[in-house]
């Protein structure tokens, strides 16, 4: 693949969210819990919550209207302060030389102290959080954007990350050719081009 830029996903793409999980989700999760709706499925939401947007893990698990609209002022104001690292194949992506940019959807707050705390700020062009609290803008309307304000052709980006059903599924969408990074084996039976480590992208 001939590509001039890579556009690149933040949660469990360029550091797991597990290590940071247990103490940024804490408040929420002790919110969930106190609510005394869903204790027998709570592992599974905790779970959950580690690998998709709250709105989404809310959804799927019919919380109240009192439980969401707690949960989303909670996790507005939220910050991770925490030690955070990268995985340690991400200096294989530092080192390709390409143009790069970031696009994560999340909280505004919570995936820039995120974006801060790894001190990855200057590996990238650019920087684009989707708030969906904040507009209706989606990560497939980022990544038009950036196609068309740096002149690339669909041919010429590549998008990386971890989630099939979000910059997968909107870089397939487009027609722009994506690879699903799967360092924790979520996805181990997929059919989609898939790496588990960065030193993997040269071999394509």
């Amino acid at each position: 693949m001939n590509k001039k830029a890579i556009i690149l996903d933040l949660d469990n793409t360029i550091y797991p969210v597990s290590s940071i999980g247990e103490v940024l989700f804490s408040p929420l999760f002790q919110l969930i819990l106190e609510s005394g709706a869903h204790a027998e499925e709570f592992d599974l939401i905790k779970k959950d919550i580690m690998r998709k947007p709250f709105q989404k893990v809310a959804s799927e698990y019919n919380f109240s209207k009192k439980l969401f609209e707690e949960g989303m002022n909670l996790l507005q104001e939220t910050k991770c302060t925490m030690k955070m690292s990268v995985f340690e194949d991400y200096n294989e992506f530092k080192n390709i030389s390409l143009k790069k940019f970031l696009v994560t959807t999340g909280f505004t707050k919570m995936q820039n102290s995120k974006v801060a705390q790894l001190g990855i700020i200057n590996d990238f062009e650019e920087i684009h959080v989707v708030d969906p609290q904040l507009s209706d803008k989606t990560k497939k309307d980022v990544f038009v954007d950036i196609l068309t304000r740096f002149k690339f052709d669909l041919s010429d980006v590549l998008v990386i990350g971890d989630d099939p059903n979000s910059e997968i599924k909107a870089a397939q969408e487009l027609g722009i050719d994506a690879i699903l990074y799967d360092i924790q084996n979520f996805n181990c039976n997929t059919t989609l081009k898939r790496i588990t480590d960065f030193t993997q992208i040269k071999n394509l």
